[in-house]
C-alpha cells in the first residue's frame, strides 16, 4: 500500500483539529467524533491541550483512503508553537491548508502559505466553517488569490453558506466556466497543454485536464480548493478523494542504505525516549544498530508504524513511512538516521524565537528538579534554547510569545510538580560583525597554557547564511578529532558574542593549527603533559575566537516585525500616535472598505504591548497581523545580556582577560 505523509496546517481556531477528527471519522477509523471543546479529540492528547482547546504538540494519526495509507500530522495553529510546524515540514509529502470561511486569511495563514510555496510542498486548500454565521467562502477565496497565491482553482461551490444547511456542491467536469478557468490556470505552467488547446480545443478533454491538474498539484504549481464544514462533514468526502487523487504518495527505495530524520521526541510511561522519524530510504528493523547525529549509534529495541489510526508494533519500517523508535537514549529532534536526507527536520524555515525570560522556581529546593524538567521540555522543543548561569543559579529559555510562557508554566506545575515564576520577558538580540578580525595562540609559547596552536579569522558572511566554518590549513595536518573539537567549540562560543548575544552570519576560518603528537616516557607510560588532546583545543578555541571578535568588532541588532493593521476610519488619527509611542514606523496607510489598512514595522519587543492596547484604541474592531521580518541595528546604547557560562573552563573572567590581552598584542 502506498503512503502519503500529510500535514494539516492553519491559523489558530480555523478548525484544523476538528477537520482531523472528521477525516478519521469519515475514513472509518473512529466511530464517534471527538470535540475540541470537550477535550475528546484523538490528536490533542496533552491535558493542557484539552483544557485550553489548542494544539501544542504535533500528533500523528493515520487512515486509509483508496489504497493509500495517509499518515496525518496535526500541527499547532498558534504562532507561539511554530517550531512544531517547522519540524513537521521536513517530512511531508503534501499538506492541507485550512482557512476559516468567517475570519478568512489571517497572519499565520500567510506565513504558512509562503513557507509551503518556498519548500515546494504540494498543497490543497480547505475553506472550513461554511456553516457558521458570517461565513463567506467566495470572499475568502478572493482573499486567498489576492494575499496567498493566484494559482488556485475551486473545485466546487457552497450552497447556503452561513447556515447549518450549508453544503459543498462539486463542479461538473464538463462545466464550461470551470473548464475555461482550469485551462487558463494550467496552460500558464504547461506549454504542451497550451499548444494542444490552441490546435484543437476538443482534444483537451475533461479527463486530460484532470490529469494535468493532478500533475501540477503534485509539483506545487497549482492548488485545488475545497470548502465545507468539519462539524457537519460538508465537503469532507470530496477532500478525502482529492488527497488520494491529487497529492503525490511517498516514494523511496526499501533496499537502499537507511536514511531518515527525527522530527519529534516524546517520553513514554516509564520515562523512556520515543523518537518519531520519517524514513526516506532503506528499512529499519528491530535490533538494528543505527547511526544518528554524526558518530552516535544505538540498537533499536522497538518499532511502531502508523496504521488504522494509531501506531502499532512492527518488526520493520520501510521507506516512505513514519516510524516510532525505541532505544535511542540520547536522540534529539532533527537528528538524521543513517545517511542524512536532503530535507532534514531540523532545518529552519521560520524566524527563530525573538523573546527570552528567566525561569525561577517558587521553592528554592526545586532548583534541580526545575533544570531536569526544562531539559526534558527542551528535548521536545530545542528552540527554547535552555541556558543555565551557574554563578547566578538561573535558567533562561527562548520564547515565541506570552502564550508559550503560560504553557511552560502550566506544564512544569501540572506534569512535574514544580511551580515557577518568570522574570519580565525581554527581546533576544543578535550580534553582527563590523569587520574582519584574527588572532592566534601558539603551542609552547607563554601565556598559552594549552598544548595546541589555534589561529582563527572571522569575517562577515552573507545575509541569513548562519555560521560557516572553513579550513585554512591542510586537512591532513591535524587529527580529525582535533578539527572537530575546534569547529564544535567555535559554533558553541558564538552563541555569546562580545555583548552576550549570538553572533550570526559570519565566516570563521581556521588559519593556524598545531599539536604535539602522543608521547610517552621510556617505560611506555602515556604522559598527558607531553601530548595534545581534544580538550586542549576545546579550552583554547574560545580564547582565540573572542580575541578575533574583539578585533573585528560587533554591533547589536534587534528583531523587527512587519505589521498589517486594519482599523476603523474614525480611529486612524488616534492609532497613529499610539504606534509612534511604541516605536512602530507606519510605511503605508491605504483606504480599505470603511477603514484603513496600515502597514509598517515595529520592534519585536513592542508587539505584545501593541496587541494589548489595540482593543481599547479601536473599540475592539482593529485586527493586527505581525511576523518577523529582519534585524536592524539597535538605536542608542547597545543592550548587553549577562554572559551565560559556555566556555569549557567555566571561567568567564579568564576568557575575557585573555581575549583583551591577545587583542592588545600585535599579530604574529
Amino acid at each position: 500500500m502506498k503512503t502519503l505523509n500529510l500535514g494539516i496546517l492553519a491559523h489558530v481556531d480555523a478548525g484544523k483539529t476538528s477537520l482531523t477528527e472528521r477525516l478519521l471519522h469519515s475514513a472509518g477509523v473512529i466511530d464517534e467524533l471527538g470535540s475540541v471543546d470537550d477535550g475528546s479529540t484523538r490528536t490533542d492528547t496533552l491535558t493542557l491541550e484539552r483544557q485550553r482547546g489548542i494544539t501544542i504538540r504535533s500528533a500523528v494519526v493515520s487512515f486509509p483512503v483508496a489504497g493509500v495509507t495517509v499518515n496525518l500530522i496535526d500541527t499547532p495553529g498558534h504562532p507561539d508553537f511554530i517550531a512544531e510546524v517547522e519540524r513537521a515540514l521536513g517530512v511531508l509529502d503534501g499538506a492541507v491548508l485550512v482557512v476559516s470561511a468567517v475570519e478568512g486569511v489571517q497572519a499565520q495563514t500567510r506565513v504558512l502559505a509562503r513557507t509551503l510555496h518556498r519548500l515546494g510542498i504540494p498543497t490543497l486548500i480547505f475553506v472550513n466553517k461554511v456553516d457558521r454565521a458570517g461565513a463567506d467562502p467566495d470572499r475568502v477565496l478572493r482573499q486567498i488569490v489576492d494575499r496567498l497565491t493566484p494559482d488556485v482553482v475551486a473545485l466546487g461551490q457552497v450552497d447556503a453558506p452561513g447556515t447549518p444547511a450549508a453544503r459543498w456542491v462539486p463542479v461538473r467536469p464538463d462545466d464550461p466556466g470551470h473548464t475555461t478557468r482550469l485551462v487558463d490556470l494550467l496552460t500558464a505552467h504547461d506549454d504542451a497543454l497550451l499548444a494542444a488547446y490552441v490546435a484543437d480545443e476538443r482534444a483537451v478533454t475533461p479527463a486530460r485536464l484532470r490529469a494535468a491538474l493532478a500533475a501540477q498539484t503534485a509539483r506545487a504549481r497549482v492548488h485545488p480548493a475545497y470548502a465545507g464544514s468539519a462539524i457537519t462533514g460538508a465537503g469532507v468526502d470530496d477532500l478525502i478523494a482529492g488527497l488520494a487523487e491529487l497529492l503525490p504518495a511517498a516514494d523511496g527505495d526499501h533496499q537502499a542504505p537507511l536514511s531518515g530524520t527525527v522530527f519529534k521526541v516524546e517520553r513514554g510511561p516509564a520515562g523512556e525516549k520515543i523518537a518519531y522519524a520519517r524514513i526516506f530510504a532503506g528499512t529499519v528493523r528491530v535490533r538494528d544498530r543505527i547511526r544518528y547525529r554524526r558518530d552516535r549509534e544505538a540498537k533499536v529495541t522497538g518499532l511502531g508504524v502508523f496504521a488504522g489510526g494509531e501506531a502499532t508494533p512492527a518488526d520493520s519500517v520501510g521507506a516512505g513511512r513514519i516510524a516510532r523508535l525505541h532505544g535511542l537514549a540520547d536522540v534529539q529532534v532533527g537528528d538524521p538516521l543513517g545517511t542524512p536526507p536532503d530535507r532534514p527536520a531540523g532545518r529552519h524555515h521560520f524566524a527563530p524565537p525573538t523573546l527570552e525570560t528567566v525561569v525561577l522556581p517558587v521553592r528554592a529546593a526545586d532548583r534541580p528538579a526545575l533544570h531536569a524538567a526544562l531539559a526534558q521540555l527542551a528535548e521536545q522543543d530545542p528552540l527554547i534554547n535552555l541556558r543555565q548561569d551557574d554563578l547566578r543559579q538561573e535558567i533562561a529559555v527562548s520564547l515565541y510569545g506570552e502564550v508559550q510562557k503560560e504553557v511552560i508554566q502550566a506544564t512544569l506545575a501540572d506534569e512535574y510538580g514544580v511551580p515557577v515564576s518568570f522574570r519580565e520577558t525581554t527581546t533576544v538580540c543578535v550580534e553582527q560583525l563590523l569587520g574582519v578580525g584574527a588572532a592566534v595562540e601558539w603551542i609552547g609559547r607563554d601565556p598559552n597554557p594549552f598544548l595546541g596552536t589555534v589561529g582563527l579569522r572571522v569575517e562577515p558572511g552573507p545575509l541569513d547564511s548562519g555560521v560557516e566554518f572553513r579550513l585554512g590549513i591542510e586537512l591532513g595536518s591535524m587529527p580529525l578529532a582535533f578539527l572537530k573539537a575546534i569547529e564544535e567549540t567555535v559554533r558553541d562560543t558564538l552563541r555569546q558574542g562580545l555583548h552576550g548575544w549570538q553572533v550570526i552570519d559570519c565566516v570563521v576560518t581556521l588559519t593556524h593549527g598545531g599539536y604535539w603528537a602522543r608521547q610517552s616516557h621510556s617505560h611506555g607510560v602515556f604522559d598527558k603533559s607531553m601530548s595534545s588532546t581534544a580538550g586542549d583545543f576545546r579550552n583554547l578555541t574560545p580564547l582565540v575566537l573572542m580575541a578575533a571578535l574583539s578585533r573585528a568588532g560587533t554591533r547589536v541588532h534587534e528583531p523587527v516585525h512587519r505589521f498589517r493593521l486594519d482599523l476603523p476610519a474614525d480611529m486612524f488619527g488616534t492609532v497613529l500616535p499610539a504606534l509612534t509611542g511604541l516605536d512602530a514606523v507606519p510605511r503605508t496607510a491605504t483606504p480599505h472598505g470603511s477603514g484603513y489598512l496600515v502597514e509598517g514595522e515595529v520592534p519585536a519587543g513592542r508587539v505584545h504591548a501593541l496587541e494589548q492596547r489595540l482593543p481599547a484604541l479601536t473599540r475592539g474592531e482593529g485586527t493586527l497581523e505581525s511576523e518577523f521580518d529582519h534585524y536592524r541595528p539597535v538605536r542608542g546604547p547597545a543592550p548587553s545580556r549577562p554572559r551565560w557560562d559556555h566556555d569549557p573552563l567555566h571561567r568567564k573572567e579568564y576568557l575575557l582577560a585573555v581575549a583583551r590581552r591577545v587583542t592588545a598584542r600585535p599579530e604574529r
